[in-house]
């Protein structure tokens, strides 16, 4: 079985309730969660205009192949109700791999490790609550030295 990190974010209507179902089809569809973080409320990255995010990151084991996991949780996130109309935009539910084991994948539809985890304090704090051993594969440093050494200073507070 793999270890899978997936990053879990949600910035409008009921923030909260979104995440649950996300986490929910997951179970159903993808797989059985072993970790869960708390829940953070995180500044809007990228466009800071927007509402803020609640997000949360969870671990959960599978032998699916890493693009099938990508397809399941692109599927979980169009049932949701999830439209990508633009790059940082507002959304009721973004679902992201952060990690698929130790590989390292290069695809035009996915990249992992997530090429921007290391920058971002909205994914290393809650990240680090669960694995804070958890060796990034291309860093090749734990999770929580990634997040001493991070320089964002974007308000993420445990909720």
């Amino acid at each position: 079985m793999i270890n899978v990190f997936l990053l879990l974010g949600s910035n409008l209507g009921d923030r909260n309730a979104y995440l649950q179902q996300a986490i929910t089809a997951i179970e159903n569809e993808v797989a059985a969660i072993i970790k869960k973080s708390s829940v953070y409320e995180t500044q809007s990255w990228g466009k800071t205009n927007l509402p803020d995010y609640l997000n949360q990151v969870i671990l959960l084991q599978t032998d699916l192949p890493a693009q099938t996991v990508l397809q399941k949780i692109l599927s979980i996130e169009w049932a949701i109700g999830r439209v990508r109309e633009e790059k940082w935009g507002p959304r009721i539910i973004d679902i992201d791999i952060l990690f698929y084991g130790d590989e390292v994948i290069d695809e035009p539809q996915l990249q992992v490790p997530h090429p921007e985890l290391h920058k971002r304090r909205f994914t290393l704090d809650p990240l680090a609550e669960i694995a804070p051993d958890f060796v990034h594969p291309v860093l090749n440093k734990k999770i929580f030295q990634l997040k001493d050494e991070l320089k964002d200073s974007l308000i993420v507070k445990k909720l």
